[in-house]
């Protein structure tokens, strides 16, 4: 097989089809939002986009070949994409991530024949890149390196920024609101709408409640964010810049309703998890600041089945 050559099962992973854009409104009064719907890709997330992207072009560069082990730090759906992708193409992958993880997570993780290892939850994210780095150095492995890593928002720029525009009537974007996990959705979105014209502005989603600082995956400006909604840690990301998203606006949503808006998304058929009901939330405060006529876009990251054991379904049974 040469370099450039994709292994035949690896091909499913061309398969990932362009996912909806739709208008969401969960009240009669409420301005109506366009949602990418992210939790219908192969994995369950928008991940997928950034595991496809990073692990076939490092297999073109010839970094990668059959039994190659890859490496991440990811708490999140990162892992599971990474997983799902060098199961096909016939790679080994080991997710490094912090104590504290859902059972769901870990349960994919192993049953796509993936390994993980656990940092101690106090030690916070750093500490899970630094180990992720140490293992990829110590076994010769490649690291997927998602928190600098530009393939990562460069996927989202010729990729899921351009589906978007393709879909959206009028194919012009006034506002991309997003959680802030690595930063390259954002980032890439944001670039793909201003390189074609668009009059946007960024918003980042951080979920508050005042008082709990957590370190679960990545990067925020602000020093204070809520445990409660995961993907957001302090300062982590080289993507998540200034420079990388001029006139960013930052805003606050309280956990509560990011919670809470994610059960009523679910009510109403969309199987998301917390950050959809953040993006969510924060979409709709955007769309009434610019008033009628704005269009503001976001994405739904990932599926609800990965937060079963978490607060998100606490008094379901």
């Amino acid at each position: 097989m040469s370099r450039f050559e994709l292994p035949t099962q690896g091909r499913y992973q061309q398969l990932i089809a362009p996912t909806p854009l739709v208008a969401v409104s969960l009240d009669r009064d409420s301005p109506r939002v366009w949602v990418k719907l992210e939790f219908l890709n192969p994995s369950g997330s928008i991940k997928d986009r950034i595991a496809r992207y990073m692990i076939e072009k490092a297999w073109r560069r010839g970094e990668l070949r059959p039994g190659s082990e890859v490496v991440e730090a990811s708490s999140g759906s990162t892992s599971i994409s990474l997983a799902l992708v060098c199961a096909q193409f016939g790679l080994r992958f080991t997710a490094v991530m912090p104590e504290g993880v859902s059972r769901e997570r870990r349960l994919i993780l192993s049953a796509l024949g993936a390994r993980f290892e656990l940092t101690p939850r106090d030690e916070g994210m750093r500490e899970t890149l630094r180990r992720a780095a140490a293992i990829a150095e110590e076994r010769g492995a490649f690291e997927t390196r998602q928190f600098k890593n530009p393939e990562n928002a460069e996927a989202h720029r010729i990729w899921t920024g351009q589906e978007i525009l393709s879909q959206l009537p009028g194919g012009s974007v006034d506002a991309v609101v997003s959680g802030v996990g690595t930063g390259g959705t954002i980032v890439g979105l944001f670039a793909a709408f201003r390189e074609n014209g668009c009059p946007v502005t960024p918003y980042a989603a951080r979920p508050v409640d005042g008082s709990v600082v957590s370190e679960l995956e990545c990067c925020s400006i602000s020093p204070r964010f809520s445990s409660r909604v995961p993907g957001v840690v302090d300062c982590v990301s080289e993507l998540y810049t200034p420079e990388a998203l001029p006139g960013l606006v930052e805003l606050d949503v309280s956990d509560e309703l990011a919670i809470e808006t994610t059960r009523r998304l679910i009510r109403r058929g969309f199987p998301v998890g917390p950050s959809s009901g953040l993006n969510f939330a924060a979409a709709i405060k955007v769309a009434r600041q610019l008033g009628d006529g704005a269009e503001v876009v976001t994405v739904f990251p990932d599926r609800m089945e990965r937060y079963f054991s978490t607060e998100l379904f606490a008094g379901e049974e």
